[in-house]
């Protein structure tokens, strides 16, 4: 019992000082609307639910992001997902990165996106087979598929 007491007391230990590691800035730059994504209202809709907490500038950070070690996860998962697609500078891109994102989109809307980790407090964010739907059609113009080039 004695070693358990000395085991918890440490991990209480190491997690109250863990909170005193500085970690990337919580932030959302200011973001010019006339950068952000235009898409169609059922589209915008699913995109600022699941998608906009990692990939724009108007992160709604959740209270556990000031809590290491989460807060370690979530900004890093934030920092990578406006870099790899950020809607809130979508109008920055050229034509070819657009084109490359929405592939990016289209694939990730079936295998990966959002994070396993997110949709555990974010139950809210899970796309439907609907909402699937929707962003495709939308990736591919209305036309129902979408050449994925394989490079």
């Amino acid at each position: 019992m004695k070693g358990f007491l000395l085991y918890l007391t440490i991990l209480i230990f190491l997690f109250v000082l863990s909170q005193f590691i500085p970690s990337y800035e919580k932030s959302n730059p200011s973001a010019d609307e006339n950068l952000e994504i235009k898409a169609p209202k059922d589209v915008m809709a699913i995109f600022k639910r699941s998608c906009y907490d990692c990939h724009s500038y108007k992160t709604n950070w959740p209270w556990y992001a000031d809590v290491a070690p989460m807060k370690w996860v979530v900004r890093r998962d934030v920092i990578q997902g406006r870099k790899a697609l950020n809607f809130s500078e979508w109008q920055n891109y050229d034509e070819e990165k657009k084109r490359k994102l929405k592939r990016a989109i289209y694939r990730s809307i079936n295998l990966a996106m959002p994070l396993p980790q997110y949709l555990w407090l974010n139950p809210e964010a899970k796309l439907s087979e609907e909402n699937k739907r929707v962003i495709r059609n939308w990736v591919s113009d209305g036309r129902g598929y979408m050449k994925i080039e394989i490079r």
